[in-house]
């Protein structure tokens, strides 16, 4: 008969008791180990001081680009703000609010906007003297407007203190802000119909004729308030810090339009038609931009 081997096994003489492994020792092992861990200092991050001005850390603060005294406007800015923006290092909104009067540039954060949660903005909306900047087929050219404003006599131009409203976020934000919100469609719709191209180019634009929030409200300002050196001093400070960040190793970022015509466009091409055709008018239109 064949031998079969013999192993020992440890039972206990109760057949009911189950059987236990002593895990007491490797337990003990786990809790002194994160014992030492807590036990290590922790290095607290502090951030660093903050310029309360220009909103800039204090070691590339932008005040020296700044106008010593904040610009005489008449013209009120209500900024509509993504959330999104505010996470943004390289804002532009809080430039645009230092160099203007406290009252004269208003930041309102979110996506959806109603009359019952914001009625101070529905106010807004509703005054007559409001224009809402944002570029479409049913969009007056804003020069266009004052132009016909100057034919009036002068002390009926003085009187119109207009309001501008101007959504500061992505295209794609923007144009989903707008849609959604029908507060936004009651002011006079306008456009730029200068063909200025950005020069904030530490940030991709869809075309090159897309400003940033701080340019949009520099040639909004200067064609409203008819004073051509608004422009010149509130994009002052964007040079300086888009100048500042090419220095530290930022890179100039084109425009989509200008890479696709230069076939510099190295990102996957998009499935959907509709973003396909999007596409194809930055190439063939050169007045196109986001809707």
């Amino acid at each position: 008969m064949e031998a079969v081997p013999n192993f020992s096994l440890s039972v206990s003489s109760d057949e009911n008791e189950p059987v236990t492994c002593d895990n007491s020792s490797s337990e003990d092992g786990l809790v002194d180990g994160f014992g030492d861990l807590a036990a290590l200092p922790v290095e607290v991050c502090e951030r660093r001081p903050t310029c309360v001005r220009c909103r800039r850390p204090q070691k590339v603060c932008l005040c020296p680009f700044l106008p010593l005294h904040p610009l005489e406007v008449s013209t009120c800015l209500y900024i509509v703000q993504h959330p999104a923006e505010e996470s943004r290092v390289l804002r532009t909104v809080p430039l645009l609010a230092a160099c203007l009067p406290p009252g004269k540039c208003n930041v309102l954060v979110g996506r959806r906007f109603n009359e019952e949660k914001h009625p101070d903005l529905a106010a807004v909306c509703r005054d007559s003297r409001t224009l809402i900047l944002y570029p479409g087929p049913k969009a007056q050219n804003l020069e266009e407007l004052v132009q016909n404003q100057g034919g009036q006599e002068d002390q009926e131009v003085d009187a119109v203190r207009h309001n501008i409203i101007i959504i500061d976020g992505t295209w794609s934000q923007a144009k989903y802000m707008f849609l959604r919100n029908s507060l936004l469609h009651l002011p006079k719709q306008v456009q730029l119909s200068k063909a200025l191209s950005s020069q904030y180019v530490i940030r991709t634009q869809p075309s090159n004729i897309c400003l940033s929030t701080l340019e949009c409200a520099a040639v909004a300002l200067s064609i409203l308030e008819r004073d051509d050196d608004i422009q010149e001093v509130l994009l002052r400070p964007l040079r300086a810090l888009c100048s500042f960040q090419l220095q530290h190793g930022a890179q100039v970022h084109h425009s989509k339009e200008h890479l696709l015509k230069n076939g510099m466009y190295d990102k996957p091409m998009p499935k959907n038609k509709r973003k396909i055709k999007r596409m194809e008018k930055l190439v063939t239109d050169r007045n196109i931009c986001p809707r």
